[in-house]
């Protein structure tokens, strides 16, 4: 049975595209604020009068909350722009953001990740480079025309993963059996592509229409 149309988020009056430039520039701005909100030296002073402030800010955002499972109207769900993903989201103060490209037969993200993703002091905390690799492996299984679900994830750290790096993130579907798909992953800086830092492997499965109608039914 096909669920009842959600209501739509934002006034419908309002372009996507408009409404995606004024969600992008807010989201910069709360990645600006958080990269300094870890990084200050400031005196306690100053922090609870900025905590006030952002407290005063926060109540601006007024209007109808998105709810549960409710796709922005401003997202492409599945396989396109997700304005709130907390890898790729350009609206998201937890994303880096990465970037997603094409590349021979997989894909290929770039993004730099600031302190406020650090795990030991200068490198990377290990569940962000989880993340990254799961996420662009699941727009490898798109690419491949097989968009499916994370069943299972294996990583090998080989070398940590600096901050304030710029890094290049590759993934590609190896092999498909039934509705599964194997799929490899890696992370390397830039500077130095052919080295990797981290590596995984992966099977996605692509749920059936009956299992996607129940866990999607605003799609």
């Amino acid at each position: 049975m096909t669920a009842p149309p959600t209501e739509t988020p934002f006034p419908e009056t309002e372009e996507p595209d408009d409404q995606r430039t004024a969600i992008a520039a807010l989201g910069h701005e709360l990645r600006t604020l958080v990269d300094a909100t870890v990084t200050t030296a400031a005196p306690t002073e100053i922090l609870h009068r900025m905590a006030d402030e952002v407290r005063g800010l926060t109540g601006q955002l007024t209007g109808r909350r998105r709810r549960r499972a409710e796709i922005p109207a401003v997202d492409e769900f599945p396989g396109g722009v997700r304005m709130y993903s907390p890898v790729t989201g350009l609206g998201s103060p937890l994303a880096p953001p990465l970037r997603v490209a094409p590349d021979g037969d997989g894909v290929v993200g770039h993004c730099t990740l600031g302190i406020a993703h650090e795990g030991p002091p200068g490198y990377v905390h290990g569940g962000m480079s989880a993340m990254l690799l799961d996420e662009l492996m699941g727009w490898a299984c798109y690419a491949a025309k097989s968009p499916a679900m994370t069943v299972s994830l294996g990583m090998r750290y080989r070398r940590p993963v600096p901050v304030e790096t710029p890094l290049r993130v590759h993934a590609r579907v190896t092999g498909t059996e039934d509705r599964k798909a194997f799929v490899t992953g890696s992370i390397s800086t830039e500077e130095t592509p052919s080295v990797p830092l981290v590596t995984a492997d992966a099977v996605f499965v692509s749920p059936g229409p009956g299992r996607a109608r129940a866990l999607f039914p605003s799609t």
